[in-house]
């Protein structure tokens, strides 16, 4: 739900980008990448820095990198470090989509194992 969140205050500032209006542009891109930015720290904080191996440090880099790239977007009011993040987002939305689904399944799996 978090990574929607973002995604869609990402799409939703890429869209100002096009608007013509400079004050409601800016306040568009601007209050949107923020959220996003916002959504992106609190994914971040959530982090458990303790567990062992690189996932917990790969993905802090990943959330940094986002936040910068955000922030980027916002000062240079360009686009394209917002649509590579967007893209990003995607792609670790849907990671985790398919592996809650098939931690889904195969725990459907087992109870039936269970309950036979």
């Amino acid at each position: 739900m978090l990574m929607d969140a973002a995604l869609t205050a990402i799409n939703n500032a890429v869209e100002g980008f096009e608007i013509r209006h400079p004050v409601r542009r800016n306040e568009l891109i601007h209050n949107n990448l923020e959220k996003a930015q916002q959504v992106i720290s609190v994914l971040q904080a959530a982090l458990d820095m303790e567990v062992e191996g690189e996932f917990p440090r790969q993905m802090n880099a990943l959330y940094e990198f986002m936040l910068n790239e955000l922030c980027q977007a916002n000062l240079s009011k360009a686009p394209e470090p917002a649509v590579v993040v967007r893209g990003l987002l995607h792609e670790l939305r849907d990671a985790w989509s398919e592996m809650l689904t098939q931690q889904m399944s195969g725990s459907e799996g087992s109870r039936t194992v269970l309950q036979a």
